[in-house]
């Protein structure tokens, strides 16, 4: 079986303080923000696409990019992850949760 290679396209944080880390992340790395509603930024100029989230606090999660998201899906799945949000829609695209084995959650997306 042929494995189809998904780059890392997307990083997403989270904060409870979403105006104090977005205030920060300029002033500290120089990015800029597009919002999208009282709960969402999309960073701008940090070298590859992100967002910021209002949430509680956690780890950032990393996004795959995939050309087809159902095959995508069946592959990590076939690889043993555990699927934790099945295919979804969201402005600009839809895409599926999972953790990997060893608990890193991730996530993939097309538009």
């Amino acid at each position: 079986m042929s494995v189809t290679k998904l780059p890392i396209d997307y990083i997403e944080f989270t904060a409870p303080k979403l105006e104090e880390t977005q205030a920060f992340f300029a002033a500290a790395f120089g990015w800029e923000f597009v919002d999208y509603g009282p709960d969402y930024r999309d960073i701008q100029g940090a070298g590859t696409g992100g967002g910021l989230e209002r949430g509680a606090a956690r780890a950032p999660l990393i996004v795959l990019r995939a050309d087809d998201l159902e095959a995508a899906l069946a592959q990590v799945r076939t690889a043993g992850a555990e699927i934790t949000h099945d295919i979804f829609a969201f402005p600009g695209g839809r895409r599926f949760e999972f953790l990997a084995p060893g608990g890193i959650a991730m996530a993939v997306w097309t538009s």
